[in-house]
């Protein structure tokens, strides 16, 4: 596709709602999925200590 200007590439023929929010959507994904799997990782770390601690 060929745009004349920034304002006809952000406009995405009209089709600019789906495409962003698709972006946006996808965008707001990866982040929470960054974020929950830090949190489980904090969790994992810190249940090591505690299901090592009676092994020989």
């Amino acid at each position: 596709m060929n745009w004349g200007s920034a304002g006809e590439f952000f406009a995405m023929g009209g089709y600019a709602a789906f495409v962003w929010g698709s972006f946006g959507v996808t965008a707001a994904c990866i982040v929470v999925e960054i974020i929950v799997l830090k949190a489980r990782h904090r969790a994992a770390v810190r249940a090591l200590p505690a299901n090592s601690a009676g092994q020989p």
